[in-house]
């Protein structure tokens, strides 16, 4: 059974949930540092992040490189807005397949709960057709993939 839920609210929001069975503090910080986001942020099996600069703090820049090794890649880029230690991560991602997608304003929550930590992420499309297609690659499937091989790290 999975530990993540995905569900969509009003026209352009993805809500992702999921619990871990770690702090706060270890979750969060397998969001932030681009060495751990290298072993788990993979998505189905088979691909790789060659390159991960993610410099966590406000104005700070993202860019996310994956290759399935065959011809597969794509990469995301972006800017952090808010980063609170350990509870929220405010950021805007695009996507780039190869052309980039509209931007998605993204906040991602840890909060402790019963020993573990509730991870909420709320995606925030610029319109029902955007989210629509985000949810039409597959993301949920390779979402839970990442989050799997992130709950075996910690």
């Amino acid at each position: 059974m999975s530990k993540l839920t995905l569900k969509t609210d009003g026209e352009t929001e993805i809500i992702v949930t999921r619990r871990f069975a770690a702090s706060p503090e270890e979750v969060f910080k397998a969001h932030t540092d681009p060495k751990l986001m290298q072993q788990w942020l993979l998505g189905p099996d088979g691909w790789t992040m060659p390159v991960c600069i993610n410099d966590a703090g406000p104005g700070g820049k993202i860019r996310c490189e994956w290759t399935d090794g065959n011809g597969g890649d794509f990469y995301l880029t972006g800017e952090y807005i808010e980063v609170t230690p350990f509870s929220r991560i405010v950021h805007v991602e695009r996507m780039h397949l190869p052309d980039p997608t509209p931007d998605n304003h993204v906040e991602t929550t840890f909060q402790a709960e019963g020993g573990g930590t509730l991870m909420v992420m709320r995606m925030s499309l610029p319109d029902a057709e955007a989210r629509k297609a985000m949810l039409a690659t597959g993301m949920e499937q390779g979402m839970e993939a990442s989050y799997e091989r992130l709950e075996g790290m910690l």
